[in-house]
């Protein structure tokens, strides 16, 4: 933005020690620095309120697109879905539990013994990897050398 080198800095610093004398120079520095903040603090707002308002330009935008778009698909299939996409009344998918010969279904049931499936769920489960990262290695070698 302001292309200051090394050079125009320290002119500007010789300049305002002459200027300002060195016995007000702390007291010039923190209020430049105050005005400074107040600056960065202000200019961060402006930006902010001016993003916020492409932003909402953008919307304003992909909303008339997305109205189109939607107008256009209205118009060409009045009727819903085109017929390819009819729905066939039945999902993919696994079918649901039928009730067993007692006319119960499996929903309806009392759960059995809380062991035996304790049991079964434990038989059924596979085991864990390792917990590292690190292949697990065996605590003695094959060769018969330890």
């Amino acid at each position: 933005m302001f292309d200051i080198g090394a050079f125009e800095l320290l002119l500007i610093v010789v300049v305002a020690i002459v200027v300002i004398g060195p016995k007000d120079m702390p007291r010039a520095m923190r209020t430049a620095g105050r005005w400074i903040g107040k600056v960065r603090k202000l200019s961060g707002h402006f930006r902010a309120g001016i993003d916020a308002m492409v932003r909402n330009a953008e919307m304003e935008e992909m909303e008339q697109k997305w109205k189109a778009q939607n107008e256009k698909i209205m118009r060409e299939y009045p009727d819903g879905a085109p017929a390819e996409m009819e729905p066939t009344g039945a999902l993919p998918g696994p079918a649901a539990p039928a009730a067993d010969k007692a006319g119960t279904s499996p929903e309806d049931r009392l759960p059995e013994d809380a062991a035996a499936a304790d049991s079964r769920r434990a038989k059924a489960a596979k085991p864990l990897p390792p917990a590292s990262d690190e292949p697990e290695l065996p605590l003695s070698s094959q060769d018969g050398q330890d």
